[in-house]
Protein backbone atom coordinates (compact mmCIF):
# COMPACT_ATOMS: atom_id res chain seq x y z
CA UNK A 1 0.00 0.00 0.00
CA UNK A 2 2.12 2.73 -1.67
CA UNK A 3 1.65 6.13 0.39
CA UNK A 4 2.74 8.71 -2.93
CA UNK A 5 3.30 12.05 -1.38
CA UNK A 6 4.99 14.15 -4.29
CA UNK A 7 3.14 13.95 -7.31
CA UNK A 8 2.08 16.51 -10.72
CA UNK A 9 -0.47 17.41 -12.76
CA UNK A 10 -1.40 18.39 -16.02
CA UNK A 11 -1.39 22.12 -14.80
CA UNK A 12 2.09 21.82 -14.98
CA UNK A 13 3.58 23.93 -17.17
CA UNK A 14 6.03 21.42 -17.98
CA UNK A 15 4.51 18.55 -17.09
CA UNK A 16 2.42 16.27 -19.69
CA UNK A 17 -1.09 16.31 -20.36
CA UNK A 18 -2.47 13.44 -18.76
CA UNK A 19 -5.11 14.10 -16.92
CA UNK A 20 -6.10 13.51 -13.36
CA UNK A 21 -7.96 10.66 -13.65
CA UNK A 22 -5.08 9.00 -15.03
CA UNK A 23 -3.31 9.77 -12.63
CA UNK A 24 -5.78 8.38 -9.80
CA UNK A 25 -6.70 5.04 -12.06
CA UNK A 26 -2.62 4.08 -12.31
CA UNK A 27 -2.56 4.74 -8.26
CA UNK A 28 -5.34 2.47 -7.81
CA UNK A 29 -4.13 0.20 -10.09
CA UNK A 30 -0.47 0.19 -8.48
CA UNK A 31 -2.25 -0.28 -4.93
CA UNK A 32 -1.62 3.20 -3.46
CA UNK A 33 -2.97 3.85 -0.13
CA UNK A 34 -2.99 7.43 -1.20
CA UNK A 35 -1.56 10.24 -3.27
CA UNK A 36 -0.64 14.03 -2.95
CA UNK A 37 -1.01 16.19 -5.68
CA UNK A 38 1.71 18.50 -5.44
CA UNK A 39 1.70 20.62 -8.03
CA UNK A 40 4.31 23.66 -8.29
CA UNK A 41 2.47 26.58 -7.02
CA UNK A 42 2.67 29.78 -8.14
CA UNK A 43 5.87 31.95 -7.80
CA UNK A 44 5.75 35.61 -6.00
CA UNK A 45 4.06 37.88 -7.62
CA UNK A 46 7.51 40.61 -8.09
CA UNK A 47 9.75 37.32 -8.93
CA UNK A 48 11.37 36.75 -12.31
CA UNK A 49 11.02 33.40 -13.61
CA UNK A 50 14.30 32.40 -14.66
CA UNK A 51 14.48 30.04 -16.80
CA UNK A 52 14.03 30.48 -20.69
CA UNK A 53 10.63 29.02 -21.01
CA UNK A 54 8.93 30.98 -18.36
CA UNK A 55 7.55 27.83 -16.98
CA UNK A 56 8.50 26.37 -13.49
CA UNK A 57 5.22 27.01 -11.68
CA UNK A 58 1.60 27.09 -12.39
CA UNK A 59 -0.29 30.69 -12.45
CA UNK A 60 -1.77 32.16 -9.61
CA UNK A 61 -5.16 32.39 -12.21
CA UNK A 62 -4.87 28.45 -12.41
CA UNK A 63 -5.07 28.27 -8.55
CA UNK A 64 -8.72 28.25 -8.00
CA UNK A 65 -9.14 25.85 -11.15
CA UNK A 66 -6.38 23.74 -10.03
CA UNK A 67 -7.94 23.31 -6.23
CA UNK A 68 -11.59 22.87 -7.64
CA UNK A 69 -10.49 19.91 -10.18
CA UNK A 70 -8.61 18.00 -7.29
CA UNK A 71 -11.73 18.34 -4.87
CA UNK A 72 -13.85 16.96 -7.51
CA UNK A 73 -11.33 13.97 -8.20
CA UNK A 74 -11.15 13.12 -4.57
CA UNK A 75 -14.65 13.31 -4.24
CA UNK A 76 -15.33 11.07 -7.63
CA UNK A 77 -12.76 8.19 -5.83
CA UNK A 78 -12.87 8.45 -2.25
CA UNK A 79 -14.21 5.09 -1.84
CA UNK A 80 -10.66 3.95 -4.19
CA UNK A 81 -7.96 6.24 -2.57
CA UNK A 82 -7.32 8.84 -0.41
CA UNK A 83 -6.62 12.11 -2.34
CA UNK A 84 -4.67 15.06 -1.07
CA UNK A 85 -4.73 18.63 -2.34
CA UNK A 86 -1.47 19.90 -2.32
CA UNK A 87 1.67 21.92 -3.60
CA UNK A 88 5.32 22.17 -3.80
CA UNK A 89 6.24 25.30 -2.48
CA UNK A 90 9.69 26.89 -3.55
CA UNK A 91 11.10 28.63 -0.89
CA UNK A 92 13.14 31.68 -2.25
CA UNK A 93 15.54 33.65 -0.26
CA UNK A 94 14.27 37.33 0.29
CA UNK A 95 10.71 36.60 -0.88
CA UNK A 96 9.72 35.22 2.52
CA UNK A 97 6.95 37.51 3.10
CA UNK A 98 5.50 37.02 -0.15
CA UNK A 99 4.98 33.35 0.34
CA UNK A 100 3.81 33.72 3.31
CA UNK A 101 0.80 35.52 2.30
CA UNK A 102 0.21 33.35 -0.84
CA UNK A 103 0.08 30.22 2.00
CA UNK A 104 -2.23 32.62 3.87
CA UNK A 105 -4.63 32.84 0.87
CA UNK A 106 -4.63 29.23 -0.04
CA UNK A 107 -3.07 27.22 2.80
CA UNK A 108 -6.52 26.28 4.60
CA UNK A 109 -7.26 24.45 1.19
CA UNK A 110 -4.12 22.48 1.52
CA UNK A 111 -4.49 19.03 3.11
CA UNK A 112 -0.32 17.78 2.25
CA UNK A 113 2.22 20.34 1.11
CA UNK A 114 6.02 19.88 0.26
CA UNK A 115 8.61 22.96 0.53
CA UNK A 116 11.12 22.76 -1.52
CA UNK A 117 14.33 24.67 -3.06
CA UNK A 118 15.22 24.88 -7.13
CA UNK A 119 15.91 28.42 -7.07
CA UNK A 120 19.69 29.44 -5.97
CA UNK A 121 20.38 33.49 -5.34
CA UNK A 122 23.36 34.56 -7.72
CA UNK A 123 24.74 37.94 -7.05
CA UNK A 124 21.20 40.01 -7.55
CA UNK A 125 20.28 37.19 -9.70
CA UNK A 126 18.42 33.90 -9.40
CA UNK A 127 19.29 30.50 -11.23
CA UNK A 128 16.85 27.47 -11.38
CA UNK A 129 19.54 25.02 -10.70
CA UNK A 130 17.97 22.08 -11.87
CA UNK A 131 16.10 23.24 -14.87
CA UNK A 132 19.20 21.67 -17.22
CA UNK A 133 22.75 21.05 -17.35
CA UNK A 134 23.66 24.52 -19.10
CA UNK A 135 21.92 26.16 -16.08
CA UNK A 136 23.75 23.93 -13.44
CA UNK A 137 27.02 25.71 -15.15
CA UNK A 138 26.22 28.84 -15.23
CA UNK A 139 25.34 28.85 -11.39
CA UNK A 140 29.05 27.15 -11.27
CA UNK A 141 30.44 29.85 -13.62
CA UNK A 142 28.26 32.36 -10.93
CA UNK A 143 29.55 31.30 -7.94
CA UNK A 144 32.78 30.39 -8.64
CA UNK A 145 32.92 26.23 -8.15
CA UNK A 146 30.61 22.94 -7.90
CA UNK A 147 31.22 22.88 -4.17
CA UNK A 148 29.99 26.54 -3.90
CA UNK A 149 26.71 25.78 -5.60
CA UNK A 150 26.81 22.62 -3.55
CA UNK A 151 27.07 24.65 -0.19
CA UNK A 152 24.95 27.90 -1.23
CA UNK A 153 21.79 24.43 -2.11
CA UNK A 154 22.06 22.98 1.06
CA UNK A 155 22.42 26.06 2.97
CA UNK A 156 19.52 27.59 1.14
CA UNK A 157 17.26 24.59 2.48
CA UNK A 158 18.67 24.92 5.35
CA UNK A 159 16.99 28.94 5.55
CA UNK A 160 13.58 26.78 4.20
CA UNK A 161 13.31 24.81 7.32
CA UNK A 162 13.72 27.88 9.79
CA UNK A 163 11.82 30.39 7.64
CA UNK A 164 9.42 31.84 9.09
CA UNK A 165 6.05 31.25 6.08
CA UNK A 166 3.10 31.26 8.71
CA UNK A 167 0.74 29.22 10.14
CA UNK A 168 0.47 27.06 6.76
CA UNK A 169 3.98 26.08 5.93
CA UNK A 170 4.63 22.91 4.45
CA UNK A 171 6.26 20.33 7.25
CA UNK A 172 7.56 18.09 4.05
CA UNK A 173 11.09 18.87 3.01
CA UNK A 174 11.00 17.76 -0.57
CA UNK A 175 14.10 15.98 -2.66
CA UNK A 176 16.42 17.63 0.04
CA UNK A 177 19.61 16.54 -1.97
CA UNK A 178 18.15 18.21 -5.58
CA UNK A 179 21.64 19.94 -6.17
CA UNK A 180 23.08 16.34 -7.08
CA UNK A 181 21.29 15.87 -10.09
CA UNK A 182 23.82 16.63 -12.38
CA UNK A 183 26.95 14.81 -10.08
CA UNK A 184 28.08 12.35 -12.58
CA UNK A 185 28.72 15.60 -15.20
CA UNK A 186 30.02 18.16 -12.06
CA UNK A 187 30.55 16.19 -9.47
CA UNK A 188 31.64 17.71 -6.05
CA UNK A 189 35.28 17.30 -4.54
CA UNK A 190 33.65 17.05 -1.23
CA UNK A 191 31.36 15.27 0.74
CA UNK A 192 28.74 17.53 2.42
CA UNK A 193 28.62 15.17 5.05
CA UNK A 194 28.34 17.74 7.54
CA UNK A 195 25.68 20.16 6.14
CA UNK A 196 23.87 17.28 5.14
CA UNK A 197 23.39 16.23 9.27
CA UNK A 198 22.49 19.70 9.93
CA UNK A 199 19.73 19.95 7.46
CA UNK A 200 18.70 16.30 8.93
CA UNK A 201 18.93 17.82 12.71
CA UNK A 202 16.97 20.69 11.80
CA UNK A 203 13.90 18.72 10.07
CA UNK A 204 13.91 16.60 13.29
CA UNK A 205 13.99 19.56 15.20
CA UNK A 206 11.14 21.19 13.47
CA UNK A 207 9.02 17.68 13.46
CA UNK A 208 9.41 17.87 9.83
CA UNK A 209 9.25 14.85 7.25
CA UNK A 210 11.16 14.54 4.32
CA UNK A 211 10.19 13.71 0.29
CA UNK A 212 12.01 10.10 -0.50
CA UNK A 213 12.05 11.43 -3.44
CA UNK A 214 12.70 8.46 -6.43
CA UNK A 215 12.99 10.95 -9.39
CA UNK A 216 16.47 11.03 -9.68
CA UNK A 217 16.89 7.05 -10.20
CA UNK A 218 15.29 8.75 -13.65
CA UNK A 219 18.41 11.08 -14.20
CA UNK A 220 20.68 10.32 -16.53
CA UNK A 221 23.47 12.65 -14.59
CA UNK A 222 22.28 11.37 -11.21
CA UNK A 223 20.95 7.41 -10.84
CA UNK A 224 19.99 7.81 -7.38
CA UNK A 225 17.11 9.16 -5.40
CA UNK A 226 17.31 12.34 -3.69
CA UNK A 227 18.35 11.83 -1.06
CA UNK A 228 20.67 8.85 -1.46
CA UNK A 229 20.26 5.85 0.25
CA UNK A 230 23.00 6.62 3.02
CA UNK A 231 21.12 9.95 3.74
CA UNK A 232 17.47 8.34 4.04
CA UNK A 233 18.99 5.26 6.58
CA UNK A 234 20.47 8.61 8.53
CA UNK A 235 17.39 10.04 8.56
CA UNK A 236 15.38 7.06 9.47
CA UNK A 237 17.83 6.13 12.58
CA UNK A 238 17.02 9.63 13.56
CA UNK A 239 13.80 8.76 13.24
CA UNK A 240 12.34 11.14 10.92
CA UNK A 241 8.87 10.53 8.95
CA UNK A 242 9.93 9.37 5.68
CA UNK A 243 7.30 10.12 2.76
CA UNK A 244 7.95 7.90 -0.24
CA UNK A 245 7.70 10.99 -3.46
CA UNK A 246 7.55 9.43 -6.85
CA UNK A 247 7.42 13.23 -8.28
CA UNK A 248 5.73 12.09 -11.36
CA UNK A 249 5.11 14.60 -14.21
CA UNK A 250 3.45 11.45 -16.55
CA UNK A 251 1.05 8.95 -15.06
CA UNK A 252 3.20 6.47 -15.70
CA UNK A 253 5.63 7.82 -13.69
CA UNK A 254 3.57 7.10 -10.59
CA UNK A 255 5.64 4.06 -8.63
CA UNK A 256 9.06 4.27 -10.02
CA UNK A 257 11.92 3.16 -8.16
CA UNK A 258 9.37 2.97 -5.10
CA UNK A 259 10.77 -1.02 -5.23
CA UNK A 260 14.37 0.84 -4.77
CA UNK A 261 13.26 2.33 -1.56
CA UNK A 262 10.24 0.05 -0.14
CA UNK A 263 12.83 -1.09 2.67
CA UNK A 264 12.58 2.40 4.42
CA UNK A 265 9.07 2.54 4.74
CA UNK A 266 8.75 -0.80 7.05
Amino acid sequence: MIIDGHVHTPFCPHGTRDTLKQYVENAIFLNYHSISFTEHAPLPKSFHDPVPTKDSAISLKDMESYIKAIQDIKETYKKDITVHIGLELDYIEGYEGEIREFLNTYGPMLTDSILSVHFLKAGEDYVCMDYGVEAFKELVQRLGSVDAVYKRYFDTVLQSISADLGAYKPERIGHMTLVQKFKNQYPATTSFDQEIDHILDKINEHNYSLDVNSAGLRKPYCLESYPPENVIAKAKNKGIHLVYGSDAHKAEDLGKGYEHLEQYFK
